[in-house]
């Protein structure tokens, strides 16, 4: 019988679509994603595409039933890949990591470099290998398919990947649209701009397209428009449905030629089934019974399995097996794959036909998921239940085992105490491999449906939380955690759960009074677990929750340094609990988070290297930012960033770092490039929202200070919501600060709840951070007529204050006091404390302020313009166009010679190099490459190569070489 669902007929109605994707992978680095349902054609498309690039491609395919082998479809993509990694050159040792992933390429990598204990690490070092690997292979296509099934870190690497692709690579990426996570959906939009990138989604045909491919099937010019109009109407357009009903009609002897064309009665007697599926169904209903038993073994396997395996769950004997795997062959339903699933099968040597080619078992599956859907739902469920059973023996027998498999079979053949063990072994090797979120996957399924008893129930429980906390973006049912601390369990394993459902609250952004009554009932059950008990600990003393004094946050923090001494032997825990005490008595003023951050960065060497030390870094250099101490905040994040690019091959928590540092720059007025920067972070943290307010609140900030007020007001009263939400009570004062001094300027009454904030941090204990607002809200108090108010305000405020370690307040108590008195004296005070601080933005204003209070008095003109001047000049580097436009008001009414006024646009700095000019150019001087430089600052390659221009002409320079010996670089 011929295999006419096996042919491959013409490209037919996508040229337009072939065009666009071979004009983009022509030109690396690039990345193409072709989208569509099933059956649309995704995988003939790129075949064709092969056909026609002109260049190496390696192929991998993401499975339906997942291992828990994260990365599967890359490394299967790149294990015949043979000769072609000398097209790069040398390999660096740093591919030696895949040794253990790739073993068919030992010979050819480098050696394994020693493991890393952080988990991160290893795998942010074997995302850096693939991308080395990959990059080796010179002109090369890699092809992913089908992903919509992939797994988390598949996806991250792909992230990874096109963020600083190797210039010679193009990707190209299939999934069904509807099924799709966001982060497949998101891997173009966050590419590197340097890629250039074609979006292919795939419609069905219409009816002059079902009647050119029905031609090309059938090899006649004879189809009528009426038989055409018929079939797309009962195949929906679907490419795959069209050749399987036309397959299926062949077959039955019902398509009659007269003459040049189909007579008018074969088609009127066709009687062909509506749905696809009942024309897959008689197709394996005219198939002898051997082949129907094989093909319904296929069905239940889902993915490619050996030969043997068919045989072993089928029910035939051998021979008979063998001869209707034939025959299913023939029929075109089945197809020989030579990429299995991992695992090889034991023997598969001794047996015939089980090796291709090059030497890897060859295997046999579906032609397509859809004729796979139509025969597995049409198997009785008893039948169903009994091959599942014999595919789960036969599953265990390949090596490696593929536990996801043998669990999923175990599962539907309702054997399940037998599925709950092969369940949890899976996720135990998933969580090895670090896939935490396939470990959530499959624990979650058996805790659901068919949750076990005694220890195993507890080890799964625990098990299962962790890999919710640990996974990139795992989010479990609460309602499952409920449940879970419902039934009996011990008490530590109950203290764990209880601590890991408030982790999980709080990465969800949930009130902090429902983090907190998690912690606390934790703490209660962890008397034998200090470290987690700890880390409890900080979580009820972080003041986020309203009506707790902060003596009982103080009280916790004391009890989880008190912990923290217990766990000497574990210097990584304990500097990760000294980190976040630190963290949380910098907000409130306690000098004794100065001993401890030093203690956390002696025994971090300086370096954070693990994840925990590069998150305890960036927590205390991100709240003492907030309060003012600018220079350490400065050396903490650096140093949180340095480890954060070692470790975490997401690049989740360096976008995190880099939003903090951003903060600090707006703080130090260290704008130039910062609208840019934090544009990428917003887009970086886009599928973050609780993540990314401290961005937010920056970027809003930003636009009302360079003279975007009303836009920049209204998106910033939307970030404070979100800000209050989440409980991100650190970041809110600039937010504050920034809409009270619109409220200042516009004569308008602040909105309660902007009043109100001070109120609510200072019964917090949070006075070191609040300070920040002071002036803002004594201004508008003031300009309110409630002079007498702000300043009582002052007082209480600066009692609060003292013997706090709060560096903001001098200069802020100062600034406040500007506005109650009306003293230029009190305006002068300030802008100097601002000054020792680093914080320009501010200093700039008090001494408009002090000049403009100096002008209505008539007193000491001169000195006023002066002031004023230097105002102007700070609002200009900064191009605070908001307060530049109302200073330069203020000079004109008043006759103030100065400078020509600022017009908008950027700031012009003549043959001078601007600040991020020179930047720019002091890198390129030491060899860097655009790319780097860009990586380096944050900037796109395309504005660095902009700001080079720019560096050579006004140099006189014709080459970078010639920049390296004018800056003293190394050229």
């Amino acid at each position: 019988m011929k295999s006419y669902i096996g042919d491959m007929p013409g490209l037919v109605g996508r040229s337009a679509e072939l065009e666009r994707l071979l004009a983009v992978v022509v030109h690396p680095p690039a990345l193409a994603v072709v989208e569509g349902e099933a059956g649309i054609g995704k995988t003939r498309l790129v075949s064709e595409l092969a056909s026609r690039v002109g260049r190496a491609m390696f192929w991998g395919r993401c499975a339906h039933i997942r291992e828990p082998f994260p990365l599967g479809p890359l490394l299967d993509a790149l294990r015949d890949i043979g000769t072609g990694i000398s097209a790069g050159g040398p390999l660096s040792p740093v591919t030696g990591a895949l040794r253990p992933l790739l073993p068919e390429l030992a010979g050819q990598l480098p050696p394994a470099p020693e493991p890393l204990e952080e988990r991160a690490a290893e795998r942010h070092r074997v995302f850096r290998a693939l991308s080395e690997l990959l990059g080796s292979l010179g002109e090369a296509v890699l092809v992913l398919e089908d992903l919509h099934w992939a797994d988390e870190q598949t996806l991250a690497f792909l992230g990874y990947l096109m963020g600083d692709p190797p210039p010679r690579l193009s990707v190209v990426l299939t999934f069904r649209g509807e099924e799709v996570a966001l982060d497949a959906r998101t891997i173009a939009a966050r590419a590197a701009p340097s890629v250039s990138r074609a979006q292919v989604r795939l419609e069905p045909l219409d009816v002059a397209e079902t009647r050119e491919l029905m031609t090309e099937i059938l090899g006649s010019e004879g189809v009528s428009e009426e038989f055409a109009a018929y079939l797309c109407e009962r195949t929906s357009g679907l490419p795959f449905a069209i050749q399987e009903m036309v397959a299926l009609l062949r077959e039955r002897g019902t398509l009659i030629r007269r003459g040049r064309g189909w007579a008018r009665k074969a088609i009127d007697e066709l009687n062909v089934p509506r749905a696809l599926r009942d024309s897959v169904l008689e197709r394996v209903a005219r198939l002898p019974a051997e082949a129907r038993a094989m093909v319904e073994a296929a069905a239940v396997l889902q993915v490619p399995v050996p030969v043997q395996v068919l045989v072993a769950i089928c029910g035939l004997e051998r021979e008979p097996a063998l001869a209707g795997l034939e025959e299913a062959l023939r029929s075109g339903l089945l197809s020989e794959h030579t990429a299995l699933s991992r695992g090889a099968p034991e023997g598969s040597a001794r047996l015939p036909g089980a090796l291709n080619s090059s030497g890897r078992p060859a295997g046999v599956g579906f032609r397509h998921m859809l004729a796979l859907q139509a025969v597995y739902e049409s198997i009785a469920l008893p039948r169903r239940q009994v091959l599942h059973g014999r595919a789960a023996e036969a599953v265990e027998r390949l090596r490696p085992v593929p536990m996801g498999q043998v669990a999923h079979h175990l599962q539907h053949a309702g054997m399940m105490e037998e599925w709950a063990l092969a369940a949890d072994r899976a996720a135990a090797e998933a969580g090895r491999h670090g896939d935490d979120s396939e470990a959530a996957r499959l624990l979650g399924d058996v805790l659901r449906d068919a949750p076990p008893e005694g220890e195993l129930l507890e080890r799964m429980a625990v098990r299962f939380g962790w890999a919710c906390v640990q996974g990139l973006h795992a989010q479990p049912g609460f309602g499952q955690m409920d449940e879970l601390l419902s039934r009996d369990l011990a008490p530590g394993v109950r203290g764990e759960l209880h601590f890991l459902y408030g982790l999980l609250l709080e990465r969800a952004g949930a009130a902090p009074e429902l983090r907190r009554e998690q912690f606390a009932t934790a703490v209660r059950h962890l008397g034998d677990r200090p470290e987690l008990a700890a880390w409890a600990m900080v979580g009820l003393g972080v003041p986020t929750s309203a009506g707790v004094p902060p003596a009982e946050h103080v009280y916790w923090l004391d009890r989880a340094l008190d912990a923290a001494e217990r766990l000497g032997d574990t210097p990584s825990l304990q500097l990760s609990v000294l980190g976040k005490v630190a963290m949380v008595l910098t907000t409130m003023g306690d000098p004794r988070w100065t001993s401890l951050t030093e203690r956390m960065t002696r025994l971090a060497g300086g370096r954070p290297e693990s994840r925990q030390e590069v998150v305890a870094f960036w927590s205390v250099g991100e709240e003492t930012s907030y309060a003012g101490h600018y220079e350490v905040s400065e050396r903490l994040l650096d140093a949180a960033l340095r480890g954060g690019l070692k470790i975490d091959s997401s690049r989740r928590l360096e976008y995190l770092i880099r939003s903090s540092l951003a903060v600090l720059r707006y703080f130090r007025g260290q704008w130039t490039g910062l609208g840019e920067e934090i544009a990428l972070l917003l887009d970086a943290l886009d599928e973050q929202p609780h993540q990314r307010v401290t961005a937010e609140l920056v970027a809003h900030c930003l636009a009302v200070a360079r003279g975007e007020a009303e836009e920049g007001a209204r998106k910033l009263r939307a970030a404070v919501g979100r800000a209050v939400e989440v409980g991100a009570v650190d970041a809110l004062p600039l937010a504050a600060e920034m809409l009270l001094r619109l409220c200042r300027v516009r004569g308008e009454p602040p909105a309660e709840d902007l009043t109100g904030m001070l109120a609510g941090w200072r019964a917090k204990g949070l006075q070191p951070l609040a300070v920040r607002m002071l002036p803002a809200l004594a201004g508008v108090l003031a300009a309110d007529g409630r002079a007498a108010a702000a300043g009582r305000l002052c007082e209480e405020l600066e009692r609060e204050l003292a013997g706090l370690d709060a560096p903001l307040a001098p200069a802020a108590l100062a600034h406040a006091q500007g506005f109650v008195t009306g003293d230029p004296a009190r305006f002068l005070a300030a802008a100097h404390a601002y000054d020792a601080l680093g914080s320009r933005y501010e200093a700039a204003q008090c001494r408009e302020l002090a000049a403009t209070a100096l002008l209505g008095g008539g007193d000491d003109p001169e000195r006023a313009g002066t002031l004023l001047r230097a105002a102007i000049a700070v609002f200009e580097e900064l191009e605070a166009r908001w307060d530049l436009d109302r200073a330069a008001s203020t000079a004109r009414r008043h006759g103030v010679a100065g400078p020509v006024r600022y017009r908008g646009g950027t700031r012009g700095y003549g043959d001078a190099l601007s600040p991020r000019e020179a930047e720019v150019a002091q890198l390129a001087a030491t060899g860097l490459s655009n790319r780097e430089i860009a990586k380096k600052l944050f900037l796109s390659p395309k504005t660095v190569d902009k700001h080079l221009s720019a560096v050579l002409r006004k140099l006189g320079l014709r080459s970078r070489a010639g920049l390296g010996q004018r800056m003293g670089g190394s050229g």
